[in-house]
């Protein structure tokens, strides 16, 4: 190589210098701000209110774990403090009305991620939006139809 090469090389580089590399991996502090939203999903209509904290969850005056003891719940409904690194720095009080617990979790994690959404949307958002929380699962149950069972199912046909 020739000395004008080496020059080159030398100043360009895909690493990130050390000063930069830790100012972005220090996690952002929570804000000392309450925010509040209104989350459905089915038939289920969740009411949440974020309250600077140390992480206590409470859902229709009872516990989050008694409320919601299937593990899988729990987790989709604490998604979006994990996804933003907030775990612990607010306390959910939410009131859920309707559906089963499965429309009653996904109700429950679109009310925290519009809240979350809401307290810090410059910050918040982006990450939210890409990890899919902020929007409604539409589905619904679809209505049952005149001469049938169900909604789609028609009664055994029979030819004589």
């Amino acid at each position: 190589m020739t000395e004008e090469q080496t020059v080159a090389t030398e100043s360009y580089t895909t690493e990130t210098p050390a000063s930069q590399a830790t100012s972005a991996a220090a996690p952002r502090p929570a804000l000392t701000v309450p925010g509040a939203a209104v989350g459905r999903r089915k038939q289920a209509v969740a009411r949440v209110r974020l309250i600077p904290g140390e992480g206590k969850m409470t859902v229709n005056g009872r516990e989050f774990a008694e409320y919601f003891p299937n593990k899988l719940h729990q987790q989709l409904i604490t998604d979006p403090f994990t996804v933003l690194e907030l775990g612990g720095a607010y306390d959910l009080i939410a009131t859920i009305d309707g559906g089963g617990p499965s429309g009653q979790a996904g109700a429950l994690r679109l009310a925290v991620a519009r809240a979350l959404n809401e307290i810090d949307a410059e910050h918040n958002r982006a990450t939210l939006k890409k990890a899919g929380f902020l929007s409604r699962d539409a589905r619904i149950k679809e209505r049952k139809k005149a001469g049938l069972k169900k909604a789609r199912k028609a009664p055994q046909y029979s030819k004589r």
